[in-house]
């Protein structure tokens, strides 16, 4: 990451007057970016803690932040002003942090040290060289859905992030300080990094969208405000969009790139004649594997390669090995479906913490540590890669993932472990959209609480959008309750 942080120490001494990030409509400079990196840098100069809590707010001191602690070795580990506390609590223990950089006008951390940000002059501080670090050292930790019910944290990197920038302009992108970049995504979500980290060391801009918005109409508005050149958006956003494309005329729009979820072919047809000089990319990579580490090209009017009218993920990127394996970790003939696996440079060393994850999701095989992704995927005889779904019962909303079990585990718990509860994926042909709650109950009256307290535990994403009751659940020949006939019966 020596290049990343020299780099982007270059783009801030060379582009000070230039528009570094666009929020909430308001410009700031590449020197504003500067001076405030420096103020959030010297307060982090006594500090000892390796890795620090960062409030995911959508501001200039929160985007700073980041990069100050990458200047000064450390490691940023965001937390969503927007999930309930106790959730964002269970990530400050399992840490075991000490410090949280806050960018609000109040913090709600009451019981660790807490530097407010915003309150920091940074109008004569000057920007030092950045501290010399190892690659193996983290960059970032976020934490996913668990199934145990607790969420876990996938480490990345100094290493992994390098590899990361290095494999994506590897595909022939080239950015420019002329470039501007939309950042939609919430800062505990990995596309994020990508969308604020590449505009900069470009010395472009960074146009951003809050957690408080609806996204896909925010997204909408600044497309339609702003000449963007450069996006990444997950399927979802552009589905949404759908009706408003003949509104949108994006001709400026370079790089048009996709992740997250399955994307649908038509969507993607359709929204080809508003980005018409765009290069369309549909991509993939889970946390694990550092944003992104597959991509695919897409050529509208042209035959593209699709299954059940989901677009190919493609092939590897740079220094990515992919192969597809049966259940045994075999690798299986061309054309046939199996678990996709991941290595190389851009590969997380582990869950923070949780030995037991990793013996079932790490392998190796001919020297190299491989990551089982659970995702179902046939590569044709091209080497291209075909996404047929999730091998388990973990499931994307909007680019989230979600584990079912988190989500059954909360309403569990509600009852005091003494009633069965089944999170059902629910959806149309374009895929999952929503969550529906089964609760083996004739007593309809714990609606009202069970909802309450889901709310209070879990993102909203993960909350369920209904709460059915079923006296009895079906159960299977194996006397197992029977969630393809519940979910019928729903």
């Amino acid at each position: 990451m020596k290049q990343v942080i020299a780099q982007l120490s270059q783009v801030l001494e060379t582009y000070q007057e230039r528009p570094a990030f666009c929020i909430e409509h308001i410009y700031y400079s590449y020197q504003q970016l500067a001076e405030t990196i420096a103020a959030i840098r010297w307060e982090l100069q006594s500090r000892p803690e390796k890795n620090v809590g960062l409030v995911a707010n959508d501001d200039l001191q929160t985007y700073a932040s980041i990069l100050a602690l990458w200047m000064e070795g450390k490691c940023y580990i965001p937390l969503h002003p927007g999930q309930p506390l106790e959730r964002c609590l269970d990530i400050i223990e399992q840490m075991d942090m000490t410090l949280v950089l806050d960018s609000s006008s109040e913090t709600r951390y009451q019981h660790v040290d807490v530097i407010m940000t915003a309150q920091l002059d940074g109008a004569n501080a000057t920007l030092e060289q950045p501290v010399a670090c190892d690659d193996s050292e983290l960059a970032y930790i976020l934490f996913t859905s668990g199934s145990t019910g607790r969420p876990k944290g996938v480490p990345l990197t100094r290493g992994n992030l390098q590899a990361f920038v290095d494999a994506f302009f590897a595909m022939g992108i080239t950015l420019t300080p002329e470039d501007k970049g939309m950042q939609m995504f919430d800062l505990t979500f990995d596309l994020s990094v990508m969308s604020y980290l590449l505009p900069l060391l470009a010395g472009g801009c960074v146009y951003t969208v809050s957690y408080k918005h609806v996204k896909y109409m925010a997204a909408f508005e600044l497309l339609d405000t702003y000449p963007i050149t450069f996006f990444m958006m997950v399927p979802s956003v552009i589905h949404y969009l759908r009706p408003y494309v003949d509104e949108l005329n994006l001709p400026q729009l370079r790089y048009a790139m996709f992740a997250g979820e399955a994307l649908m072919d038509d969507d993607l047809a359709a929204w080809a004649a508003c980005v018409p000089n765009a290069r369309i990319m549909n991509t993939y990579g889970p946390t694990e594997d550092t944003i992104l580490c597959t991509y695919y090209d897409y050529h509208p009017g042209q035959p593209n390669k699709t299954v059940n009218g989901i677009v190919s993920i493609g092939r590897g990127m740079q220094g990515v090995d992919t192969f597809i394996a049966d259940d045994a970790g075999r690798p299986v003939a061309t054309g046939e479906k199996g678990e996709l696996c991941l290595a190389g440079a851009q590969l997380t060393p582990g869950y923070w913490r949780n030995e037991e994850k990793n013996r079932e999701a790490f392998f190796m095989k001919d020297g190299k540590r491989y990551y089982r992704t659970g995702d179902i995927c046939v590569a044709d005889e091209d080497g291209d890669i075909m996404y047929y779904g999730r091998k388990d019962s973990q499931i994307k909303i909007q680019g989230f993932r979600i584990e079912l079990s988190e989500i059954e585990c909360v309403a569990r718990d509600y009852f005091d472990n003494s009633t069965a509860v089944v999170a059902l994926p629910m959806g149309d042909e374009r895929g999952v959209n929503r969550i529906e709650l089964v609760v083996e109950s004739a007593d309809t009256s714990t609606e009202q609480g069970l909802m309450e307290r889901v709310k209070k535990k879990l993102p909203v994403y993960m909350v369920p959008a209904k709460i059915h009751y079923r006296h009895k659940f079906p159960l299977n020949v194996n006397n197992k309750i029977d969630r393809k006939k519940l979910k019928e019966e729903i």
